[in-house]
């Protein structure tokens, strides 16, 4: 299917993944299994993601002129995103994250540094404005300054364009910003710190999506790794179960994977239930692979998996 244009706004980060059997403390070194060096970023894994499955996708960043800048454009070529609101600074670095996986059983913990995207201006948001205007959805995260998280949302929303806030990394938010999201897509830990709310079972992550609901989202689809997703909004609440590929090989990027999905579907007119569904198997792809963005599956092996479990 073809869908409307999708806007992402977020940022580039080289990924330099580390595998290991155990984090080391402060003052050890320990032997990894294994390193590898890709792109990454929540804003630019949830482009690929969404290029990868046919969406037409325009992505809003600032990266630096030099090695790692070349990859990310190298790679948005490669992907037919479009580049023309991605702004390249000559004072800026272009970012770079640390992943530490575990070698054992996939998880992993992460250390961002935005570099170049941390200077991204309301102004250079603004000349994205046509751009939005003629989106399906305008979907953004938390690894940009607040300000200019927010500034984007508002610009959507007076533009009548449906909002995604993937709200990672995790950190309070204003119920101001809260208002200006139709979508909001927690994961366990980040609706825990957006509620203080544990969430245990599925009935725990009802009481949390109902509290986000009563501060002004729309509509919140949790996020719960292996046991899929929690869709709720004022009209419904319908669990998701995920998809079991295979192996779970490295959960980095599953979110941003679910993320694309999600958008996709909306841009292409599906319904909610059937977004979710879709997010949550290119999600139950990538972790059978290794990386962000690399992970992302192809239009056709999603379809395969969602024919093959209807």
């Amino acid at each position: 299917m073809t869908g409307r244009p999708i806007t992402v706004m977020g940022i580039f980060v080289a990924d330099v993944t580390f595998r290991t059997p155990a984090l080391p403390l402060w003052g050890q070194t320990i032997l990894g299994a294994g390193f590898k060096l890709g792109p990454g970023g929540k804003g630019s894994n949830q482009s690929v993601a969404a290029a990868r499955l046919g969406g037409k996708v325009s992505f809003i960043s600032k990266i630096g002129k030099d090695t790692f800048g070349k990859m990310a454009q190298d790679m948005y070529a490669a992907e037919g995103i479009d580049t023309s609101l991605l702004a390249v600074s000559s004072d800026h670095s272009t970012g770079a994250a640390a992943i530490i996986v575990d070698d054992a059983n996939g998880e992993n913990a992460i250390i961002v540094t935005p570099g170049a995207a941390n200077a991204l201006t309301e102004e250079e948001v603004d000349s994205a404005r046509e751009q939005i205007r003629h989106s399906s959805v305008f979907m953004t995260q938390l690894e940009l300054p607040l300000n200019i998280v927010e500034h984007g949302l508002k610009l959507a929303r007076g533009l009548s364009v449906r909002t995604i806030l993937n709200p990672a990394p995790a950190c309070n938010l204003s119920d101001s910003i809260l208002e200006l999201c139709n979508f909001l897509t927690p994961n366990e830990s980040e609706a825990e710190a957006l509620t203080q709310q544990s969430i245990i079972s599925l009935e725990d992550a009802e009481k949390a999506a109902e509290i986000l609901l009563r501060r002004g989202v729309s509509t919140v689809i949790l996020t719960l790794g292996a046991r899929g997703a929690l869709l709720k909004n004022a009209e419904l609440t319908q669990h998701i179960p995920a998809f079991q590929v295979g192996p779970v090989l490295d959960t980095t990027g599953a979110g941003d994977a679910f993320n694309g999905g999600f958008a996709v579907a909306l841009s292409e007119g599906q319904s909610l239930i059937q977004a979710v569904r879709l997010g949550c198997a290119v999600a139950g792809i990538s972790v059978t692979r290794h990386g962000t963005a690399p992970s992302m599956p192809s239009r056709t092996e999603v379809e395969a998996l969602l024919n093959k479990s209807s």
